[in-house]
């Protein structure tokens, strides 16, 4: 039924949301045999396109391809964490979508950013030239350079990278990670670095620059954007996560280290006057991006976290053990958390993430934590969404849309279901 990293007994654990070590390594070794063929089917392309590239296209791409298979030499984990970061997952997406042309070569130029950011986590050594027609250069999970237009001399040597722009500015970044990556030597203006700012108690980033964070369309129906820097309140944000990651520790320790390891980084959303429920994403190209408006409390967001990170399970597993046929009957279906009606795939995704929130609150209502009004808001949930996820878990076992392993995958969910609810009643 299931093949690499994914054995029957991790398929059936994913699908009772169970939070295990075995499960986490599972989908992120998936995540990355994705990444990794995506990338292949890049160079093929390329490949096949080489005598059809601009001159200074092709010479860029082979530059910058070779850059990358050093860093790879010199640091294999270091280079992984650039490719798995959830941005380049969007850029690859959007660039094998691209046609031949301009589109696809105005794309690819990104692969120099890839390439860079491995090479100064890595500690490379290297020398090149980059056209920054718009006097920006992005790094992946670290952060976002602004310098003059035109052409740029990088230079790269112990985990440090010196940057010239076109019009003599200088600027050093150093460090192979997050939360020590910054500017050495800050000119009074251009060039500078915009870099990520770590969350606290975890590896993730708060991603405000990086131009992949979001879809051209933005998010939801108010087509949201990204929040800008300095608009995206870093410290409102920090401070959240920080209490939201303390609540989720409390509640439940392996809930709280599943999130930590799954979420790559958090993309703020707008927020316009008088935006009531927060609105959150996760994109399938982009797994481990927890895209939102900043929830108001630490419970809403502890809330928002699990409920994020089990689309990014589903989105990892679905790549690699199709649960559902590409063309099912089109019926949609009334769930009981949303008003406008969902596909089978919504329907999926739905029960899923709300099968998780219904362990934490199970949880949260039964555990230690001394958080009161925690625990009652958490007792209200679990029995508002019991039979909320009852009903959606019977649309999915009567649906001709799944997959045999979609089908074994909603069982195993109804199992946990079933386990939750009487374990509910008897200490009702």
């Amino acid at each position: 039924m299931t093949s690499g990293p994914v054995t029957p007994e991790i398929f059936a654990e994913l699908a009772r949301t169970r939070p295990l070590p075995v499960v986490t390594g599972a989908l992120r070794a998936a995540l990355r045999a994705r990444r990794m063929l995506l990338l292949k089917s890049l160079l093929v392309r390329a490949e096949r396109r080489h005598d059809a590239l601009p001159t200074a296209v092709r010479r860029g791409f082979e530059e910058d391809w070779a850059l990358l298979e050093r860093a790879e030499r010199a640091d294999p984990a270091a280079v992984r964490e650039v490719l798995d970061y959830p941005t380049t997952g969007s850029w690859l997406a959007e660039l094998l979508a691209a046609p031949d042309g301009p589109a696809f070569e105005e794309r690819l130029d990104r692969l120099g950013g890839v390439a860079v950011a491995a090479a100064l986590r890595a500690g490379c050594r290297f020398t090149l030239t980059r056209p920054l027609p718009t006097g920006t250069l992005s790094l992946p999970g670290i952060g976002l350079l602004r310098c003059a237009p035109g052409p740029a001399r990088l230079s790269g040597r112990a985990g440090v990278v010196r940057l010239t722009d076109s019009a003599g500015g200088t600027v050093l970044l150093s460090g192979a990670a997050p939360d020590v990556v910054r500017p050495r030597r800050a000119p009074h203006g251009p060039p500078a670095w915009s870099v990520l700012h770590l969350l606290p108690g975890s590896a993730a980033v708060l991603d405000d620059v990086d131009p992949y964070r979001v879809p051209p369309g933005g998010i939801g129906p108010a087509a949201l954007p990204g929040a800008e820097r300095p608009y995206s309140d870093q410290l409102a944000w920090t401070t959240r996560w920080r209490d939201a990651l303390a609540l989720l520790v409390t509640t439940h320790p392996g809930r709280a280290a599943e999130t930590t390891a799954l979420v790559r980084c958090v993309v703020p959303l707008t927020s316009p006057a008088g935006a009531g429920t927060p609105m959150s994403a996760t994109l399938r190209t982009a797994p481990g991006a927890v895209l939102t408006q900043l929830p108001a409390d630490r419970r809403d967001l502890a809330e928002l976290l699990v409920h994020e990170t089990h689309h990014t399970k589903l989105a990892v597993l679905d790549e690699l053990v199709p649960l559902r046929r590409p063309c099912g009957d089109g019926i949609l279906h009334r769930v009981g958390w949303r008003r406008d009606p969902r596909p089978v795939s919504g329907v999926l995704q739905g029960a899923y993430a709300h099968l998780a929130l219904m362990d934490l609150w199970w949880r949260a209502r039964t555990g230690p934590g001394g958080d009161r009004n925690w625990g009652r808001r958490a007792a209200e949930r679990f029995e508002a969404h019991r039979d909320q996820v009852g009903q959606a878990l019977s649309v999915l076992s009567d649906s001709d849309e799944l997959t045999p392993e979609g089908r074994e995958f909603v069982r195993n969910m109804g199992a946990h279901h079933g386990i939750l609810g009487v374990t509910a009643r008897q200490s009702g």
